[in-house]
């Protein structure tokens, strides 16, 4: 499962906006890299920020 599907899981899984160091905890993930993630699943739609640095899937 690559990094990005982990995240997007943790979002899904918790059903509130997240930040990036409580999706890293979820995870185990290292915190850059869940950023990485982020930035990336937020260019694609597949995520938006409800508020500063919270993210939640798009939908």
């Amino acid at each position: 499962m690559s990094i990005e599907q982990q995240v997007l899981e943790a979002m899904q899984k918790a059903g509130k906006p997240l930040r990036s160091g409580e999706i890293a905890e979820l995870t185990g993930l290292d915190k850059k890299e869940v950023e990485k993630a982020i930035k990336k699943l937020k260019k694609e739609g597949k995520i938006e920020s409800p508020k500063r640095c919270y993210y939640a899937p798009s939908g």
